[in-house]
């Protein structure tokens, strides 16, 4: 089986960046730079640098897929909606709970969730089962649905694959670097 890469998402595996005062990183074909290190232990650690410069660390629970902010980088590319990633390229705190977030971040994370539900259980129901099941996330949560085509669940699911391999060939302290630019959507929120 071969994977692809998705059209528009650009990957670099095992590449550091080193991020420091006096020697900031250029990020002008990207919103922001993602450095996912695979580490021993309990966590993994994402380091996020915006156009506006580096982001304190984020600590990665190991969840026996990929990093959960990995699965971000994925849906937030092929939805039309600003969740996590797209609030912290354009300014947001990227500790868990903080910063401002729009209408859509909630709805963003249930889909993140159900994509991680997917993931765990071994392999994808068919998309009407999937559908139902994001629906109903998002109502226990208060959060509106996004409408998903399945062409755009095909592409998260194209994606996740791909990243998950990237992933499962990083070595202990290894490095995947993601440069994220949003959406490939033009009617997206996090466009501007």
């Amino acid at each position: 089986m071969t994977l692809r890469q998705p059209q528009g998402l650009k990957f670099a595996c095992d590449v550091e960046i080193s991020v420091s005062a006096d020697r900031p990183v250029s990020l002008s074909a990207a919103a922001m730079r993602l450095t996912f290190t695979k580490l021993p232990g309990k966590y993994d650690r994402l380091d996020i640098v915006t156009a506006a410069g580096p982001r304190p660390p984020v600590q990665c629970p190991k969840q026996g897929i990929i990093p959960h902010d990995m699965v971000h980088f994925a849906v937030e590319a092929e939805v039309a909606a600003r969740g996590f990633l797209g609030a912290v390229a354009a300014g947001a705190t990227a500790a868990f709970g903080e910063g401002e977030f729009d209408a859509t971040a909630g709805s963003i994370e249930r889909l993140v969730e159900t994509v991680q539900a997917e993931a765990w259980s071994g392999g994808p129901p068919d998309d009407s089962a999937f559908l139902d099941l994001y629906r109903v996330t998002c109502e226990a949560r208060g959060d509106t649905a996004l409408p998903l085509d399945a062409a755009t669940l095909a592409a998260i699911r194209a994606s996740i694959a791909d990243l998950t391999m990237r992933w499962a060939a990083v070595p202990v302290h290894g490095t995947l670097a993601l440069d994220f630019a949003g959406t490939r959507h033009p009617g997206a929120s996090d466009t501007g």
